[in-house]
């Protein structure tokens, strides 16, 4: 840490300035009343009749003294008033300087609150309960996500440990099934830790870009999830025009995918559908992926992007995931520089839309 020499206080220095700019003021006032008696000149008048004493010598001892008694009150005055005045303008600045030392010892729920109408020190006051009002929002939803990876991560090694034991204590288990068992928990946990890696990643923007065509994107996550599908019955539809974007071409490709396979495992039962377009708007590019499917509440939709957060399905489906799959298409879109739109169809279902900045000379 800088360690810099002790200074003046701010209010200090405003009380000194307002004493200097004062006593200034006073003193160029009195310079000329000053001149302007030794221009005009005073009559003094003594037992033998008028005499006219010289306005130099009158000056000094008439006006000089006074003069003096009234700069050394302007002085006191100036001190004494700016001390006050600074106090009084300052208050505002303590109370954000309070607010943020109790910030740091950890209370980011504190807020200035500063009352009053608005002003500088307003503004400043606002803008910092704001920055707050962020900062814990993302605090907490950083420790959200942590208790909720730590609890993700620990279910398949509890289980993994769990058919260890059954096989230790019974050595006349079956091991095909065992090792099966262990294989699936075992790629379920690999799955959420790339995942992760995923997540942090695009987090970080630690990505090369390159112009990249978001309809190209979406043929070829639609051509490798076609199986899936059709192993759940649904219809797969791609349509629309050329989508130039700047990206990281295999974080937009999990993106789609994720989209897509989302789409998939949370369709309907049977014939469902999923319509995937991709368009170009004045300044952006756009990709929908929409699917048929169960009624969603807007409450349901809006925490869908949430980290480890499942709909209705989700827990039940032998496709669900890890739980990451929409907050992965959040964070990479975001990472680049786009938007991220859910909506619940009328008719049941998802509509989700992903717009980034359009590719220049796209």
């Amino acid at each position: 840490m800088d360690r810099r020499q002790p200074g003046l206080s701010v209010r200090l220095k405003l009380t000194l300035s307002y004493a200097g700019f004062l006593m200034l003021a006073g003193a160029l006032l009195l310079v000329a009343v000053g001149v302007f008696l030794l221009r005009q000149g005073w009559l003094q008048t003594n037992e033998a009749g008028a005499v006219r004493v010289t306005p130099g010598t009158l000056f000094l001892r008439g006006f000089a003294p006074t003069a003096a008694v009234v700069v050394v009150f302007l002085l006191v005055f100036g001190l004494l008033g700016g001390w006050i005045l600074a106090g009084r303008m300052l208050a505002p600045l303590d109370r954000i300087t309070q607010a943020t030392r109790t910030v740091a010892a950890g209370s980011l729920s504190h807020r200035i609150r500063m009352p009053g109408r608005e002003d500088e020190f307003r503004e400043l006051a606002d803008a910092f309960d704001m920055m707050l009002a962020q900062l814990e929002t993302h605090v907490a939803a950083q420790q959200r996500f942590a208790a909720n990876a730590s609890h993700e991560l620990r279910t398949p090694l509890a289980i993994s440990k769990a058919l260890i034991d059954v096989a230790r204590a019974d050595p006349n288990h079956d091991t095909g099934e065992l090792v099966d068992r262990l294989h699936t928990v075992n790629t379920r946990a690999i799955d959420l830790t790339e995942a992760l890696l995923v997540l942090s990643r695009a987090n970080q923007r630690s990505f090369a870009r390159e112009q990249v065509d978001l309809s190209l994107v979406a043929e070829e996550a639609a051509e490798t999830l076609h199986p899936l599908a059709g192993k759940h019955g649904v219809t797969l539809e791609t349509s629309g025009d050329i989508a130039p974007t700047t990206g990281s071409p295999a974080l937009l490709l999990q993106l789609t995918t994720n989209l897509v396979h989302n789409a998939i495992v949370h369709n309907l039962p049977q014939q469902g559908t999923i319509w995937v377009h991709t368009g170009v708007r004045p300044h952006t590019v756009v990709l929908t992926v929409e699917n048929t499917g169960e009624q969603l509440t807007p409450q349901l939709v809006a925490t869908l992007t949430e980290p480890f957060q499942r709909g209705t399905e989700r827990i039940h489906s032998d496709q669900a995931g890890v739980g990451l799959g929409l907050a992965i298409v959040k964070t990479i879109t975001e990472a680049h520089d786009g938007t991220l739109t859910l909506t619940a169809r009328p008719a049941g279902g998802l509509r989700i839309t992903v717009e980034l900045p359009v590719a220049s000379g796209g």
